[in-house]
């Protein structure tokens, strides 16, 4: 189809009052991004395709009623042209110097009002009209040199128009001869836009912002056909559709079957594995919206982007208004990937950017309730699913109670732990499972901390917990630290660290353990003890003392009261920060054998070069069981002198039971002086 001017003169008009200054701002200062023109113009094309449908709801005698309602592109890169075509309802003489002449002057008003009287007549009509302000057109002239705009109205009494613009202050306008409904849309591109009239580029755009406009959009492309009987091959064109059109997020979810879910995620993400979650949701009230979410199935799913490029595509009335958007989750939903798809969200002028407003918030609450619901559900009804969850995802969940007081409510169902209980590492339990397998006098949720499953699990703090057959919680995660910041009770219940000095546990088990430790220690033995290891460790412990609860081990550290959480020290170990040892109370064992030992030592000589050596291995092995010692590797040299002070030795030391023998590291035996040496089995066959 080709348009032409008629005879006739056009007349030249300024664009009216300060628009020179206006036009200025809007085509240097008001958009970021040359890109948006093109979107711009399809959305005022698809906006009149729109109009022109309502109109023919009550009115037949339109030009061209059986044309094709849709949007052609056709570039010249010979020519330096980009030319977009539309068949919607066009524009008279008065409307074109209204709507083109005036800055910020949109028709879309007064057709929403229609469409509302519409509705209140009971007609039920609906269309998405996207254009707003009316500025977007003018956007043209960041790329132009100069803009044609050609266009015949749907009403058959009218005539064709022709509008014409550098863009420097003033405009022509004139009679044309189109015989065809719609608006042409001629536009000279400037040296620094040549990338504009290239199809890869054209098609980029319009696959990246107006993907799912209503109305097909048409890019001619070259067809090389190949030649027969050895002649060149034959250059033709041909309209392919691409634009994608049907935006699935707004169907209703009977309607898209699961191959249509699974190619738009990939499209979405380029992660071609299936995702863990899909939720797909709309609502209307307290806004409307339409949001199609999904979970990825792996934390590492991008091949490609940084980490930073995180958050939902933000679409209003199916075009993308802005791709990452982090306002409508968290950032610890920021693992989520979607599109939100709003009515009424409150953009600027080139609506590049969302403002602030209370309707983004609402939005926001309405989907971390939806993502929060659908994980429970998933924990539910397919656990294995969700333990993949758990471990891809599990930290973002965390990292939520830490830093967001309102996610408690809605996360904490979906934490998962380790425990005394679990078989292995991936045996994990709720909270509300916890709560469920308490003992009825027990008031308190106990943890512990630590590096890992394994170490964990040998830790002193356990002893009494498994003695008594107390269920105690594993937090071998860096940011359960954090987490507790958010995390201190559950259904009333408070958290309590095993290591804390002023846990509240039965007296009576304190009492049978304490009259066991008279029986195998004296007052003044343990008491001279306790002097020497004050005296060795000084000021690196809070105090030393006896121990109440521990059965087995030799010794354990515990925080002092009001003392800082103990998983903070690691945190600030693991991120690289300044760190201190953190000042703890030593606690002695004084039924253990290896106690028993340095404390014979100590009776029969305080000289004794190995007692100092074991007293500062008993507390530094308590450093590295806690995750809290700055450097394990400096304890080998005094590992090593033990080892051959205890190869030197041919006295067998107190025998220890099974269970002591097993928590202490070395058992040194006494010196030979001090405790008579039993004949090995060769010196009896001699006697």
């Amino acid at each position: 189809m080709t348009d032409t001017v008629k005879d006739a003169a056009p007349e030249q008009i300024e664009f009216r009052a300060e628009i020179r200054q206006l036009l200025d701002i809007i085509i240097h200062s008001l958009y970021s991004n040359r890109d948006i023109f093109l979107r711009e113009l399809i959305s005022n094309a698809s906006d009149a395709l729109n109009r022109l449908k309502f109109e023919m709801l009550t009115n037949r005698n339109v030009v061209d009623p059986d044309a094709e309602l849709g949007i052609w592109l056709e570039v010249d890169e010979t020519a330096n042209m980009l030319t977009i075509r539309d068949t919607g309802i066009g524009m008279t003489h008065d409307e074109i110097v209204q709507s083109l002449g005036t800055i910020a002057h949109s028709g879309a008003k007064e057709f929403l009002k229609a469409m509302e009287e519409a509705g209140k007549k009971g007609q039920g009509v609906t269309a998405d009209v996207i254009g707003q302000f009316g500025v977007g057109f003018y956007a043209v002239f960041m790329a132009a040199d100069e803009v044609t705009v050609t266009s015949r109205s749907y009403k058959p009494e009218a005539e064709a128009v022709v509008w014409s613009s550098t863009g420097q202050g003033t405009y022509t306008v004139g009679p044309a001869d189109k015989s065809e409904r719609g608006t042409t849309i001629e536009i000279k591109l400037n040296d620094t836009s040549t990338e504009f009239a290239k199809n890869y580029k054209v098609r980029q755009i319009i696959k990246t912002h107006s993907d799912f406009v209503d109305f097909p959009i048409y890019l001619k492309e070259e067809k090389i056909s190949s030649g027969e009987d050895d002649q060149p091959p034959e250059k033709t064109f041909e309209w392919n559709q691409i634009n994608e059109q049907t935006a699935i997020w707004r169907q209703a979810m009977r309607d898209v079957d699961e191959e249509k879910y699974q190619s738009f995620y990939r499209q979405l993400t380029m992660d071609f594995g299936e995702p863990l979650l899909r939720i797909h949701t709309s609502a209307d009230v307290p806004v409307q919206f339409y949001a199609l979410l999904f979970v990825p199935s792996k934390k590492d799913y991008r091949l490609f982007g940084a980490k930073e490029d995180y958050g939902l595509k933000l679409y209003t009335r199916k075009v993308l208004i802005q791709e990452n958007f982090k306002e409508l989750l968290p950032q610890y939903l920021r693992f989520v990937e979607g599109v939100v798809d709003a009515e009424d969200i409150p953009l600027n002028v080139s609506r590049e950017m969302v403002q602030k407003s209370p309707v983004i918030e609402k939005i926001k609450k309405v989907l971390v309730r939806r993502v929060a619901g659908q994980l429970e559900e998933m924990a539910g009804d397919r656990p294995d699913d969700y333990r993949t969850f758990w471990r891809e995802f599990g930290s973002f969940i965390k990292e939520g109670l830490a830093t967001d007081p309102d996610s408690k409510s809605k996360f904490t169902e979906l934490l998962r732990f380790q425990s005394s209980q679990s078989k292995d590492a991936s045996d994990l339990i709720s909270l509300k499972q916890y709560a469920d397998r308490m003992k009825s006098s027990q008031s308190e949720i106990y943890y512990i901390i630590g590096d890992d499953f394994k170490t964990v699990a040998r830790s002193p703090h356990l002893e009494y917990f498994k003695k008594h057959d107390i269920e105690v919680l594993y937090l071998t995660d860096p940011l359960d630290s954090f987490m507790l910041i958010g995390l201190t009770e559950y259904n009333g219940k408070p958290l309590k660290n095993v290591d804390d000095s002023n846990l509240d546990l039965p007296e009576e088990a304190e009492a049978k353990t304490e009259a066991k430790a008279e029986e195998t220690l004296s007052s003044d033995e343990f008491e001279t003890l306790v002097s020497r290891f004050k005296e060795v460790l000084g000021d690196r412990v809070e105090d030393v003392r006896e121990s109440k609860l521990l059965t087995n081990s030799p010794v354990r550290l515990v925080n002092p009261p009001d003392a800082m959480n103990a998983n903070m020290h690691r945190v600030q170990r693991l991120l690289g920060k300044e760190y201190q040892v953190p000042k703890k109370i030593l606690e002695i064992n004084r039924g253990n054998v290896m106690v028993q030992n340095i404390s014979a030592r100590l009776t029969a000589n305080a000289g004794d070069p190995l007692i100092n050596p074991l007293i500062e291995q008993l507390f530094e092995n308590e450093l590295v069981t806690e995750g809290i010692h700055p450097n394990p590797a400096d304890m080998i040299p005094r590992i090593q002198e033990l080892m051959l002070a205890a190869a030197q030795m041919g006295a067998a030391p107190v025998k220890a039971e099974p269970a002591a023998a097993e928590a202490s590291v070395v058992d040194p035996p006494a010196e030979p002086s001090e405790v008579e040496a039993e004949p090995n089995a060769e010196s009896k066959t001699e006697e």
